[in-house]
Protein backbone atom coordinates (compact mmCIF):
# COMPACT_ATOMS: atom_id res chain seq x y z
CA UNK A 1 0.00 0.00 0.00
CA UNK A 2 1.27 3.87 -1.09
CA UNK A 3 0.70 6.53 1.52
CA UNK A 4 1.05 10.08 -0.12
CA UNK A 5 2.42 12.73 2.00
CA UNK A 6 1.09 16.20 1.74
CA UNK A 7 3.65 19.22 1.66
CA UNK A 8 1.46 22.43 1.84
CA UNK A 9 2.40 22.93 4.99
CA UNK A 10 5.93 23.12 4.82
CA UNK A 11 5.79 24.95 1.53
CA UNK A 12 3.43 27.91 3.48
CA UNK A 13 6.73 28.13 6.12
CA UNK A 14 10.26 28.09 3.31
CA UNK A 15 10.82 30.04 0.27
CA UNK A 16 13.01 28.52 -2.49
CA UNK A 17 12.88 24.84 -1.86
CA UNK A 18 9.66 24.45 -4.56
CA UNK A 19 12.20 21.89 -6.51
CA UNK A 20 12.65 19.90 -3.44
CA UNK A 21 8.77 19.71 -3.08
CA UNK A 22 8.66 18.96 -6.96
CA UNK A 23 11.55 16.19 -6.22
CA UNK A 24 9.55 14.58 -3.04
CA UNK A 25 6.15 14.54 -5.47
CA UNK A 26 7.73 13.20 -8.54
CA UNK A 27 9.14 10.30 -6.72
CA UNK A 28 6.27 9.50 -5.34
CA UNK A 29 4.31 8.79 -8.40
CA UNK A 30 7.49 7.33 -10.62
CA UNK A 31 7.12 3.66 -8.46
CA UNK A 32 7.92 0.73 -11.13
CA UNK A 33 4.65 -1.27 -11.23
CA UNK A 34 6.84 -4.33 -11.41
CA UNK A 35 10.40 -4.99 -10.10
CA UNK A 36 11.80 -5.80 -13.62
CA UNK A 37 14.82 -5.49 -14.65
CA UNK A 38 16.75 -5.86 -11.47
CA UNK A 39 19.40 -3.68 -10.81
CA UNK A 40 22.08 -2.46 -8.61
CA UNK A 41 23.19 1.13 -7.41
CA UNK A 42 26.59 1.30 -6.47
CA UNK A 43 29.08 4.31 -5.18
CA UNK A 44 32.57 3.51 -6.97
CA UNK A 45 34.37 6.83 -5.86
CA UNK A 46 33.71 9.99 -4.02
CA UNK A 47 31.52 11.49 -6.97
CA UNK A 48 30.89 8.51 -9.49
CA UNK A 49 28.23 6.33 -9.40
CA UNK A 50 27.46 2.77 -11.39
CA UNK A 51 24.23 1.39 -12.01
CA UNK A 52 24.18 -1.86 -13.19
CA UNK A 53 20.99 -3.60 -14.56
CA UNK A 54 20.54 -7.12 -15.53
CA UNK A 55 19.27 -6.95 -19.12
CA UNK A 56 20.14 -10.78 -20.02
CA UNK A 57 18.32 -10.76 -24.20
CA UNK A 58 18.70 -8.08 -24.83
CA UNK A 59 21.16 -6.74 -27.38
CA UNK A 60 22.39 -2.87 -27.06
CA UNK A 61 20.58 -2.19 -30.28
CA UNK A 62 17.69 -2.98 -28.22
CA UNK A 63 18.17 -0.56 -25.53
CA UNK A 64 18.04 3.04 -25.13
CA UNK A 65 19.34 5.50 -22.74
CA UNK A 66 18.15 9.13 -22.13
CA UNK A 67 19.28 11.57 -19.86
CA UNK A 68 17.38 14.89 -20.17
CA UNK A 69 17.59 17.54 -17.13
CA UNK A 70 17.23 15.36 -13.94
CA UNK A 71 15.95 11.88 -15.21
CA UNK A 72 17.58 8.67 -16.68
CA UNK A 73 15.67 6.88 -18.66
CA UNK A 74 16.77 3.19 -19.67
CA UNK A 75 14.65 1.62 -21.80
CA UNK A 76 14.38 -2.02 -23.80
CA UNK A 77 12.47 -3.10 -26.76
CA UNK A 78 12.92 -6.49 -28.19
CA UNK A 79 12.83 -6.56 -32.26
CA UNK A 80 10.68 -9.32 -33.08
CA UNK A 81 10.06 -13.01 -31.50
CA UNK A 82 11.77 -16.18 -32.57
CA UNK A 83 9.70 -19.44 -33.83
CA UNK A 84 10.90 -21.20 -31.73
CA UNK A 85 7.81 -23.22 -29.31
CA UNK A 86 8.90 -22.63 -25.88
CA UNK A 87 8.00 -25.30 -23.09
CA UNK A 88 8.69 -23.32 -20.34
CA UNK A 89 10.00 -19.44 -20.31
CA UNK A 90 11.98 -18.36 -17.43
CA UNK A 91 13.94 -15.74 -19.08
CA UNK A 92 11.90 -12.57 -19.37
CA UNK A 93 11.94 -11.20 -22.69
CA UNK A 94 9.44 -8.58 -22.28
CA UNK A 95 9.94 -4.57 -22.85
CA UNK A 96 10.91 -2.62 -20.10
CA UNK A 97 11.45 1.28 -19.33
CA UNK A 98 12.83 2.23 -16.00
CA UNK A 99 13.49 5.95 -14.90
CA UNK A 100 16.34 6.92 -12.11
CA UNK A 101 15.81 10.79 -10.47
CA UNK A 102 19.39 12.08 -10.61
CA UNK A 103 20.82 14.65 -8.23
CA UNK A 104 21.88 18.28 -9.66
CA UNK A 105 25.08 18.11 -11.59
CA UNK A 106 24.73 14.26 -12.18
CA UNK A 107 25.92 13.24 -15.72
CA UNK A 108 25.86 10.59 -17.26
CA UNK A 109 29.72 9.38 -18.57
CA UNK A 110 29.14 6.30 -20.35
CA UNK A 111 27.30 2.75 -20.74
CA UNK A 112 28.16 -0.42 -21.28
CA UNK A 113 26.93 -3.86 -21.86
CA UNK A 114 28.98 -7.18 -21.32
CA UNK A 115 27.38 -10.82 -20.15
CA UNK A 116 23.93 -9.29 -19.94
CA UNK A 117 24.81 -6.97 -17.90
CA UNK A 118 24.22 -2.97 -18.69
CA UNK A 119 26.44 -0.83 -16.48
CA UNK A 120 25.94 3.08 -16.89
CA UNK A 121 28.86 5.33 -14.69
CA UNK A 122 27.43 8.60 -13.45
CA UNK A 123 29.53 11.44 -12.08
CA UNK A 124 28.65 14.35 -9.93
CA UNK A 125 30.81 17.53 -11.19
CA UNK A 126 29.96 20.74 -9.40
CA UNK A 127 30.19 24.00 -10.77
CA UNK A 128 33.46 26.12 -9.95
CA UNK A 129 31.28 28.18 -8.85
CA UNK A 130 29.82 25.66 -6.39
CA UNK A 131 32.12 24.49 -4.91
CA UNK A 132 33.51 26.03 -1.62
CA UNK A 133 36.46 27.92 -1.36
CA UNK A 134 38.91 29.53 1.11
CA UNK A 135 39.04 33.58 1.41
CA UNK A 136 41.77 35.29 2.52
CA UNK A 137 41.40 38.38 5.24
CA UNK A 138 43.14 41.44 3.81
CA UNK A 139 44.69 43.26 6.73
CA UNK A 140 44.40 47.11 6.11
CA UNK A 141 47.05 49.96 7.40
CA UNK A 142 45.87 52.05 10.41
CA UNK A 143 43.71 54.64 9.16
CA UNK A 144 44.82 58.42 10.24
CA UNK A 145 43.39 59.15 13.13
CA UNK A 146 41.10 62.58 11.10
CA UNK A 147 39.19 65.82 12.78
CA UNK A 148 37.45 63.25 15.25
CA UNK A 149 34.72 64.02 13.39
CA UNK A 150 32.71 61.14 11.93
CA UNK A 151 31.15 61.29 8.97
CA UNK A 152 28.67 58.83 7.45
CA UNK A 153 27.34 59.70 3.73
CA UNK A 154 28.39 61.90 1.25
CA UNK A 155 31.91 63.82 0.57
CA UNK A 156 33.74 66.23 3.11
CA UNK A 157 33.37 69.43 2.13
CA UNK A 158 35.94 72.15 2.42
CA UNK A 159 35.07 74.32 5.68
Amino acid sequence: MRTSFDFSPLSRSSVGFDHLFDLLDSASRMVPTDNWPPYDIMRVGENQYRIAMSVAGFAPDEITITHEQQLLTVSGEKAGEDDAEYLYRGIAARNFERRFQLADYVTVTGANLANGLLTIDLVRELPEQMKPRRIEIQQTEKLPAGDGKKQIEGEKHAA
